[in-house]
């Protein structure tokens, strides 16, 4: 079971944000979704990847409270994605294992792996989705 491709318990339909759209665009693109984590990408191939946590470290807010607010908004609008996210994530196709997957996210210190093929993303798989997998298998 182990050694299933990823594939199996990947999320399939990834949302993901250009390059070039502003911080602000990404943060709410979580918040609507519910996710942690959104793929960069440059027409297309990935390029980045850009974490809630990310975001959070540019907040005012979150450390003095709501009054800061308009502090985060002058943050966002001054600094582009490609100042926040991280270049060059690491990544995975379709064809590895879970084992693999959960290998790389044991040992490294970030939380998601895109799963890509022909640098395009195709799937997300995150330390969540490992988790439940190992839970509702047993393994």
């Amino acid at each position: 079971m182990i050694n299933e491709p990823i594939a199996a318990i990947m999320t399939p339909d990834v949302v993901t944000i250009e390059i070039r759209e502003p911080l602000e665009k990404a943060q709410t693109l979580m918040q609507q979704h519910h996710i942690r984590h959104l793929p960069v990408v440059k027409m297309g191939k990935l390029v980045g990847m850009l974490s809630l946590t990310d975001l959070m470290r540019l907040s005012f807010s979150d450390n003095f409270g709501e009054t800061e607010s308009e502090a985060d908004l002058a943050v966002f609008r001054m600094l582009g994605i490609r100042h926040v996210m991280k270049a060059h994530p690491e990544t995975i196709t379709p064809a590895h294992t879970i084992r693999e997957a959960a290998e790389i996210l044991a040992n490294r210190e970030f939380h998601a792996l895109p799963v890509v093929e022909d640098d395009r993303v195709v799937g997300m798989v995150t330390t969540t989705d490992l988790i439940r997998y190992f839970l509702k298998t047993g393994v």
